[in-house]
């Protein structure tokens, strides 16, 4: 077992205790980071079924990726898991499998035929050592442009398709001065998600996986690639005081109020839209922007489950990992949280306009682009966020994080 798993028990700061369960009984003790509105109530699709199944669904959200992550994996390693816990589609549980501490599900994914309705860089994605080891469960678009239609329209603007279109838009709003052109929640990972999708909109596919997938050093270093971070630092001029610290989900709230006009972010922020009643091509709009050769980033979530002594707690699983990918619960869920089906034969004409877009986006094997976290192990990301994080909050230069982004790819050769 590799350090750094362990090192998760190290930070645990909560005695746990194991749950009683009979031996009769299923029940299902889920670990997941979905906590605001739309969220909560797209995980409830999940527990819905479950309960309809004749199980016990017993939530415990964590508020925060990392620290519901943490939270898992120190339970996991402990010898207490959860029956089973939320990741992002990657590399995340490499390193439990490598411990032999997660159950496959290759045999429902075998006799349910998911590899064939499934993209290639999702099913691979969710595959070690030839087995599937994590349900995906969505396909998330990292990169989409959100944009409230009145305030846009009170300047003029159409929907902008490229970067070069929205900079323009933004320059206008910035001039009006009645609200925040760009909507920004101030924390790491989304900085780090603004920058990812600058560099595939600006840079293209074939930036994307330079950077992340091959670590190309020679790219890093190009004049493209300085391009690319002077387009990231002049998003600063657009957002407001308030940004630093705040939830992603209150920019989001942000659009929605017309209190700022755009926003990037994953389509998990349509399910705010969703809980707030608001109508795709009415109130919002959506797209993604590229300069010509970009693509839509895939990410997205799955669910592992721990290897269990108890065979009422293996059968519980293996229910949870087959309902959860069910044609009507994959529909249900993603009409909750934003993101689309991850199962291509499902019928998508219950769908809103954002999410058949984003269907026709990944129908087009040219558009698929891996998210991150499935070109590059979780310490690569973690550098990488680091120095955009630098150069987004200090006067640092285009050049020097240039020389940062190259020293961190050398770092993981």
């Amino acid at each position: 077992m590799k350090r750094t798993l362990f090192a998760a028990v190290a930070v645990a700061t909560t005695a746990l205790v194991s749950l009683p369960a009979g031996a009769e009984e299923m029940k299902a003790e889920v670990i997941h980071w979905w906590t605001s509105g739309g969220e909560a109530a797209a995980v409830k699709v999940f527990a819905d079924q479950f309960t309809k199944a004749g199980g016990t669904w017993i939530d415990s959200a964590v508020a925060g990726a990392a620290n519901a992550r943490n939270a898992a994996i120190t339970r996991t390693v402990s010898g207490n898991p959860p029956t089973a816990m939320q990741l992002n589609t990657g590399k995340q549980f490499d390193e439990l499998v490598e411990g032999d501490l997660l159950a496959d599900v290759d045999a429902i994914a075998t006799e349910d035929h998911w590899k064939a309705v499934m993209p290639t860089a999702i099913v691979a994605a969710a595959t070690r050592n030839g087995k599937m080891y994590a349900v995906p469960i969505n396909i998330h678009g990292q990169n989409w442009l959100w944009y409230n239609k009145a305030v846009l329209a009170s300047v003029g603007a159409d929907e902008p398709k490229s970067w070069n279109d929205a900079l323009a838009v933004l320059d206008k709003l910035k001039a009006q001065g009645k609200v925040i052109p760009l909507a920004f929640s101030g924390q790491k990972n989304w900085e780090q998600n603004l920058f990812n999708a600058v560099l595939i909109g600006v840079g293209g596919a074939q930036m994307w996986t330079g950077i992340l997938g091959k670590r190309d050093v020679a790219l890093a270093q190009s004049a493209e690639f300085k391009a690319i971070a002077v387009t990231y630092k002049k998003l600063k001029d657009y957002v407001d005081a308030g940004a630093p610290g705040r939830n992603w989900n209150d920019a989001t709230s942000m659009v929605i109020q017309g209190k700022a006009a755009m926003q990037i972010m994953g389509d998990w922020a349509k399910g705010e839209f969703v809980a707030a009643g608001k109508v795709p091509d009415k109130d919002y709009g959506c797209t993604v922007l590229s300069n010509g050769s970009g693509g839509y980033v895939m990410g997205g979530d799955v669910f592992v489950f721990p290897k269990a002594k108890d065979p009422s707690t293996t059968k519980a699983q293996m229910i949870l990992a087959r309902l959860m990918l069910t044609p009507e619960t994959q529909i249900q869920f993603a009409l909750k949280k934003g993101s689309i089906p991850v199962r291509s034969d499902v019928d998508a004409s219950a769908l809103d306009a954002c999410a058949q877009k984003g269907m026709r986006y990944v129908a087009d094997k040219a558009q698929q682009m891996p998210s991150g976290d499935m070109l590059a192990p979780p310490a690569l990301i973690g550098a990488l966020q680091d120095a955009i994080s630098q150069y987004w909050n200090t006067d640092m230069g285009a050049d020097d994080f240039s020389a940062k982004v190259v020293a961190v790819l050398k770092s993981a050769e």
